[in-house]
Order: structure tokens, then C-alpha cells, then sequence
């Protein structure tokens, strides 16, 4: 017997047809076929990796400007701009005891005067750890944030299609601008703080779409290896539902497009409901879920 692996195409009462993932369609006689089942699709490569190693190349995309290795964990520091920045990555082994790991966190935010943060996985071993020693939400009233990826050229399909038909044009830097500056309130209170974290990332552009005498969209984009990460994307209140979020999503991804990027993801808390819908449009899933955690 044999066996063959693919999709149904067609069936009749002579024959079934299957085509493999090579592209091969087979013919197959009823009479012949012995058993079959479904079989789910292979999850995507993307998705096989582990939440840590995609938190880990995510952490390139807000370089802190202070970083110090405890064991598998990370702590980062940046004069409090931006929490990822400024919240200990805590995913995997941090090579010393759960207590001693924490009041090693506890002392190196605390010397900073910074707040005590905890960047963990929804549901890891390190989460629950956290918990049980009474850490709680950071945010309270606020969701998760979400994980998402897609493949870079599934996302430039995407845009093409929900691209709007009066999309302005995107001018793109490889540093922060103040045009670019101006969308974003939290930035501009931490002024140079600010800046040198968002220009941190060796591979860096920065998008604006103008409009009439002001910007209508703006947005980010980080490139470490194949993995571009797209983050501060920011539409103007009164323009909000005119996907002018695709318009700088699109040429983000273009841009990453031309240096090599195969992997998309960006982060997205999971309340937002309507952004959550609008990126499953460009084809991005959930990866994993993270929170930030602070002492009691």
C-alpha cells in the first residue's frame, strides 16, 4: 500500500484527485482506497517559533538604551520611554532563583528610579511564577497585547487590495523627523530620551503621509535579518476609517520588502477590536499574548 498527502480536488464515483504540496495531482481509483482521513495544515513556520526567540528579535525593534543580561532574561532601561524599553524581559531561564531573579529586577529599576516591570508570556511558567510572588497587572483595564505575524508577501498582496483609491503619497526617513514626532505625545514629553530609542535600531524608517498642511498617517518600521517589525502606526482622529493606516502599513512593507524581510509582526492590544480586524485583513495572526507585571 502507499499512501498519498494533499488536498481533495475532486470526487467522483471512479476516481479521486489529490494534489501534493509539490504542485503533483494524483488520480486515484475508489475501488482502491483503503482509508483516509483529514489531515489539518501544517501550522506555519512562523507560528513554530517559540514565543521567547520571537519576543527576543521583537526586543531589536526598542533597543533600551541600557541593557543588562540576567541568564535568559533582559533587563532594559530608557528614562522610562516606552514600556517594552523599560520592563525586564522575562522569558526563559534567568540562571539564578526565582527570588533572587526578582530582587535582582527589583534593585536594577529601583537604582534607575524607574518602576519595576516585568515584560511576560500569557500562561508561561515565568507568568505564573510572577503571580503566585502577588505581582499584578501594570495596566489594570487594559487587555493583553497580541503577538502578530504574517509573511511579508502576503501582507503586500493585502495592501494592494485594501488599498483607498485617493491613498496619499508616503515619504519615508531613516531617522525620527519632527513631522513624525509631532504624531506621537508620548515621544515628544521625553524629547531626546525619545528619539535615541526610536532611532536605536540599525535598520529603521519612519513613514509620513502628508496631507493638507499636516500629517494624516505616520508610522514605523525596524529590520533585524528577515523579521521587520511594524509599530507606532497612527492615523489623524478626524481621517480614522479611510485605511490610511494601509497606505504607511504598505509602503513599510515595502521598504522591508527590498532589504529582505520574509516575516511581519507587530503588537496590538487585544481590546482593540477595531485594529485587531483591520491587520487580520493584511493577514497577520496571533502569535502569543504578553502582559506587564509589577510588584503588589
Amino acid at each position: 500500500m502507499s499512501d498519498v498527502l494533499g488536498v481533495m480536488e475532486s470526487w467522483s464515483a471512479e476516481v479521486a484527485c489529490v494534489r501534493d504540496e509539490s504542485g503533483r495531482l494524483s488520480t486515484i481509483p475508489i475501488a482502491d482506497i483503503v482509508a483516509g482521513k483529514p489531515v489539518p495544515p501544517r501550522p506555519s513556520v512562523r507560528h513554530r517559533v517559540s514565543a521567547e526567540e520571537a519576543e527576543l528579535r521583537a526586543n531589536s525593534s526598542w533597543p533600551a538604551l541600557e541593557t543588562e543580561a540576567l541568564g535568559r532574561w533582559l533587563l532594559r532601561a530608557a528614562g522610562g520611554y516606552s514600556s517594552r524599553a523599560n520592563s525586564v524581559l522575562a522569558v526563559g531561564d534567568p540562571g539564578v532563583g526565582f527570588a533572587e531573579a526578582v530582587a535582582v529586577v527589583r534593585h536594577f529599576y529601583e537604582s534607575r528610579d524607574l518602576p519595576s516591570w516585568a515584560q511576560v508570556v500569557v500562561g508561561s511558567d515565568v507568568h505564573r511564577e510572577f503571580e503566585v510572588a502577588g505581582w499584578q497587572y501594570a495596566r489594570p483595564g487594559e487587555g493583553d497585547t497580541s503577538f502578530q505575524v504574517a509573511s511579508v508577501a502576503q501582507v503586500a498582496r493585502a495592501t494592494a487590495r485594501e488599498m483607498p483609491v485617493d491613498a496619499p503619497p508616503v515619504q519615508l526617513s531613516p531617522t525620527v523627523t519632527a513631522e513624525w514626532i509631532a504624531t506621537d505625545d508620548r515621544a515628544m514629553s521625553h524629547g531626546q530620551t525619545a528619539r535615541d530609542v526610536l532611532d536605536g535600531p540599525e535598520q529603521v524608517c519612519f513613514a509620513v503621509a502628508p496631507g493638507a498642511g499636516s500629517v494624516v498617517a505616520a508610522g514605523r518600521a525596524t529590520l533585524a535579518d528577515d523579521w521587520v517589525g511594524i509599530s507606532n502606526v497612527w492615523v489623524a482622529p478626524e481621517l480614522r476609517g479611510r485605511r490610511l493606516s494601509v497606505v504607511v502599513v504598505r509602503a513599510m512593507v515595502g521598504w522591508a520588502a527590498e532589504r529582505g524581510a520574509s516575516t511581519a509582526y507587530l503588537q496590538v492590544r487585544g481590546d482593540n477590536a477595531a485594529a485587531v480586524a483591520s491587520y487580520a485583513r493584511l493577514g497577520f495572526l496571533p502569535h502569543h499574548t504578553y502582559r506587564y507585571l509589577m510588584p503588589s
